[in-house]
């Protein structure tokens, strides 16, 4: 499985944005398994605080250190997690560049660590994306720490993703010089590399749609790398084109319908309203499916499961990916 081809080869940092109610977490997972299954070691980020990672993948909740959570299916690599907190990361990152040790513990005790990433915001996204880029970035030179060959990004939402990305712009007139401005110049010296892809999730309605383009658009101002677009939640086609507008416009074959129904001891009315129903959200789907590929960017589809989201739909998402060329 390895050697096989896929969209993405020479992408280490995989970012992951969409929506809220999207499944933007779930695709990310899905994503990071799909990888996985490939053979490759995997650590799977997420900055929201929220422990989406866990409670997908049914663990305890995530410390701030890297665990492994799952392997790839038919022997594949491993996925690690990780939940990356500002506070622990700026402690990490006073005792990495101003050896503080002990020093900066007692700063948390004072609640410096807090005030300085609220205080200010873009403070707060380099500390995150700078430990998403110190794992990147390991190499063999890096003494007692794991090597991936991926990492998955579960990001911030659409709205927010390109401003997050763009750390630069976050700290002008904020960090003009020192180490806090040099880590953020050469994050972004990743972000904005081939070795990054933005991909952005979204469902088959006007809203999710239209703040995906919106987010592929701003991207590309901030020179940004756009990935492909993850249609998530996609319901099965039950009717045909022809039996779609059919349905829609009234002129399915009642007669016929009503004699089968009623052979089947299935009520009649109910069955052609809810034929309908589905019609005209396939039409509004169809619809949005236009837009998305007028996007111009790599495009896949992940079914809603209909007994939900557990590990083993996980896999099943994952096996999509893979299937489809995104990992």
């Amino acid at each position: 499985m390895s050697g096989t081809q896929t969209d993405w080869d020479d992408v280490r940092l995989h970012v992951v944005t969409g929506k809220g109610g999207t499944g933007k977490s779930t695709v990310a997972a899905a994503l990071a398994l799909a990888l996985a299954s490939r053979g490759k070691t995997v650590l799977l980020c997420e900055v929201e605080g929220r422990q989406g990672i866990a409670r997908l993948f049914d663990v305890p909740p995530l410390p701030y250190e890297e665990r492994r959570i799952a392997s790839g299916p038919r022997d594949g690599g491993d996925v690690y997690a990780l939940a990356i907190e500002p506070e622990a990361a700026l402690l990490e990152y006073l005792a990495m560049y101003y050896r503080l040790g002990r020093a900066g513990k007692a700063l948390d005790r004072f609640g410096v660590v807090d005030f300085a990433t609220t205080i200010a915001p873009g403070v707060r996204d380099v500390l995150l994306t700078g430990k998403v880029y110190e794992a990147v970035k390991r190499n063999s030179r890096s003494k007692h720490a794991r090597q991936y060959d991926a990492v998955v990004l579960d990001a911030p939402p659409t709205g927010r993703i390109a401003q997050f990305l763009n750390v630069n712009n976050e700290l002008a007139g904020l960090a003009k010089v020192g180490p806090i401005r040099h880590q953020a110049d050469t994050v972004m010296t990743l972000l904005r590399s081939e070795r990054t892809a933005v991909h952005l999730v979204t469902v088959l309605e006007d809203m999710p749609v239209q703040e995906t383009a919106d987010g592929i658009t701003e991207l590309r101002r901030q020179n940004l790398p756009v990935g492909g677009v993850v249609v998530n939640l996609v319901r099965p086609n039950e009717l045909g084109s022809e039996a779609r507008d059919q349905a829609v416009s009234g002129r399915l074959p009642r007669d016929e319908i009503e004699a089968d129904l009623k052979r089947a001891g299935i009520d009649v009315t109910d069955t052609l309203v809810e034929a309908r129903d589905h019609a005209e959200r396939r039409q509004l789907e169809d619809t949005e499916r236009k837009r998305i590929s007028e996007l111009d960017v790599p495009t896949y589809e992940l079914p809603r499961l209909p007994d939900g989201v557990d590990l083993g739909g996980l896999y099943e998402l994952a096996a999509d990916l893979c299937e489809q060329g995104m990992a």
